[in-house]
């Protein structure tokens, strides 16, 4: 995988050095752009069964994010709300966030890097990303209501 030189990703950039990465060749990812507003990128991890991160850069920042649950279908959200802010250092390098798509709250998990960060970084991110999703998935949800 060859390192981006000096200066910034951009979303065009960022989705061409992802297309022709080692990662992809592997099929361990594989990307699509969104179009809107601001492009974004998805990159879809087929090792995490096809778990798919978001992925926009906006300046001097690369935001990748990922759908959880919906916060509707969590027993008692007010309380895993206060349990996900305790429990965040189980999950490093993510953070949690709630977002409204088409008028629903779900849970998010998000990660931030800089846009001048080698490929190999944004890389890792993505991985670090998914890992911690399914373990959020599995573990917060679990170990919140053993704690109920």
């Amino acid at each position: 995988m060859a390192e981006k030189g000096p200066g910034v990703w951009t979303t065009t950039s960022l989705a061409d050095a992802l297309t022709a990465s080692d990662i992809a060749e592997r099929g361990e990812l594989s990307t699509r752009r969104v179009e809107g507003a601001e492009p974004v990128l998805v990159a879809v991890m087929h090792e995490q069964g096809d778990l798919p991160i978001y992925i926009s850069v906006a300046g001097e920042q690369i935001v990748v994010s990922t759908l959880l649950w919906p916060v509707a279908e969590q027993v008692d959200s007010a309380a895993f709300n206060h349990f996900l802010l305790k429990a965040q250092k189980a999950v490093p390098l993510s953070n949690f966030a709630i977002t409204e798509v088409d008028g629903a709250e779900y849970y998010e998990l998000i990660g931030e890097l800089p846009a001048s960060s080698s490929l190999e970084m944004i890389v890792l991110e993505l991985r670090v990303l998914a890992e911690n999703a399914i373990a959020a998935a599995r573990d917060l949800r679990e170990a919140f209501a053993d704690a109920a």
